[in-house]
């Protein structure tokens, strides 16, 4: 690559595919710090109550999680 010459953008699905991964820890994160505060409650549930008030989408649930901060 040249001096000042910018990378090849990366195809969208690519891109896509690195956000859903992004959300997925956000979402993963924010499951491991309710677990903390509700021991008794699996992870697994808590991660499930934040998704599932999203209809499943990702993005929403991100969302949701940000305006419940």
């Amino acid at each position: 690559m040249l001096k000042g010459q910018q990378p090849e953008p990366k195809p969208p699905s690519d891109r896509i595919v690195d956000f859903r991964n992004e959300l997925d820890a956000f979402i993963d994160w924010r499951a491991e710090a309710l677990k903390a505060e509700s021991p008794g409650v699996p992870y697994h549930v808590l991660r499930n109550i934040l998704t599932i008030r999203a209809d499943g989408c990702q993005c929403q649930a991100a969302q949701n999680i940000l305006e419940d901060s």
